[in-house]
């Protein structure tokens, strides 16, 4: 499969939630701040063009739950995907399957990082909501009938946007059907020295009803490093992954 190499990088408490207020004590800034220069600081030891994350994770940080201004009496917008100009900027990839998310233009800044947006459309998704992207030139990858095809989302990023190091940026329920599909490479997780017990809080891995299930998968470490302030990285191999 022609594919890029795709890493899942997260940081997570020390009883592996992904999010909670462990995140705001002074204990977690270390992690946090390391979290972000493994992968976008100068010096990043993954130098990737994307990063993908599901719509809730999405509707968190950055689109809030606005919805979307469509005009359902647009004219009919061409088959296919659409691919916008670059910027040169990295891409956030954000898996969009029922076209719900209300983009005000077509990149968005994470701390010091600026992204173009890449929305990951299936077929089902209408006219208007296809019409409203293009308007704001933002790119979109058809990739599914009424779900996602992660196997064709990953082709095409790597066929129409040259993508050979794509990052896994949760949530835990889409991080787990990568797993699971043997889509993802390696798996880097910084674990901070913090946690807060919440227990209905998203874990690195989530399964879903009708999408992921328990089956097990294993890993094999690669490396661990531990920081000054408690901060612990872990890089593994994924055991189940299919050839990229």
């Amino acid at each position: 499969m022609n594919r890029p190499y795709v890493f899942c990088h997260m940081q997570v408490s020390l009883d592996g939630k992904i999010i909670g207020k462990y995140m705001d004590i002074p204990a977690s800034k270390g992690s946090g701040d390391f979290f972000y220069n493994v992968a976008f600081g100068e010096d990043a030891h993954y130098k990737h063009q994307g990063w993908l994350s599901g719509r809730t994770t999405t509707d968190d940080n950055f689109t809030h739950y606005k919805k979307p201004a469509l005009n359902e009496q647009a004219p009919t917008v061409p088959k296919g995907d659409f691919v916008a100009e670059p910027t040169g900027h990295k891409y956030y990839i954000s898996i969009d399957t029922s076209g719900k998310l209300g983009w005000d233009k077509n990149t968005l800044q994470y701390s010091d990082t600026t992204a173009e947006v890449l929305e990951v459309l299936t077929e089902k998704v209408s006219n208007a909501y296809k019409a409203f992207l293009r308007e704001k030139n933002i790119s979109y990858i058809i990739a599914g009938k009424e779900s996602l095809d992660a196997e064709l989302l990953l082709q095409k990023l790597k066929d129409l946007f040259h993508m050979d190091l794509v990052m896994l940026g949760g949530g835990g329920v889409l991080n787990w059907s990568f797993i699971q599909a043997g889509l993802c490479d390696e798996v880097s997780v910084v674990i901070a020295p913090a946690a807060d017990a919440k227990a209905d809080a998203p874990s690195l891995f989530d399964t879903k009803e009708n999408l992921t299930d328990d089956t097990p998968v294993s890993f094999t470490l690669k490396n661990v490093e531990t920081k000054k302030d408690s901060t612990v990285w872990l890089t593994y191999d994924v055991n189940n992954k299919t050839n990229s």
